[in-house]
């Protein structure tokens, strides 16, 4: 079996949030035949506007995310919770990439939603807005891959979600539903 890579968007832009760590424990979690790449520098990527997505003069860190979309195998967003729903950066980049529709780099692209929140509930709300967008835009949303971590500012104020083993067991799952959805894809 080849390599797979797996394009990850962290949808909070603080350098040293949790949800970057936890991206980063995916990324040191992937089985051997996963390359776990996380996209940097979603906050530089303009508001999503049909007048300057035009063929030829797309912006560079729009394209730069379209290419990386485009050239992996599937996509795993991590998203914090702000105020109940998606972070306009993630939003954002699932906007990019929604384009052409029908034909963007998230068509038919298998896609797996996780996070941590602050709050009791891990940021389910948000992950369940982000599948919605994704699968809107055509991604195969992997429904069973999941992972919503409660309490991240206490949790993780002295723990590094990579050293934290409920985590790391639960990011087993995660690439455990990414690998089916591979199979299922190459069966078909």
């Amino acid at each position: 079996m080849s390599k797979s890579t797996v394009l990850t968007l962290v949808g909070s832009l603080r350098a040293e949030s949790t949800n970057q760590k936890l991206a980063e424990a995916i990324q040191l979690n992937a089985p051997e035949q996963v390359e776990v790449v996380i996209h940097e520098s979603l906050g530089n990527i303009p508001f999503y506007n049909e007048d300057i997505d035009v063929e030829g003069q797309v912006p560079a860190a729009a394209a730069a995310l379209r290419a990386a979309a485009n050239d992996a195998d599937a996509l795993l967003l991590v998203t914090p919770e702000h105020n109940g729903t998606v972070p306009a950066a993630l939003k954002n980049a699932i906007d990019w990439l929604s384009r052409p529709f029908g034909a963007g780099a998230l068509s038919g692209k298998p896609t797996a939603v996780v996070g941590t929140a602050f709050g009791q509930y891990g940021g389910v709300w948000a992950q369940d807005e982000a599948r919605k967008a994704v699968g809107i835009a055509g991604a195969v949303v992997l429904e069973d891959a999941k992972l919503a971590v409660p309490g991240s500012m206490v949790r993780f104020a002295e723990v590094h979600p990579k050293d934290d083993a409920e985590v790391v067991e639960q990011i087993k799952g995660v690439f455990d539903a990414l690998a089916s959805a591979r199979t299922a894809a190459a069966a078909a």
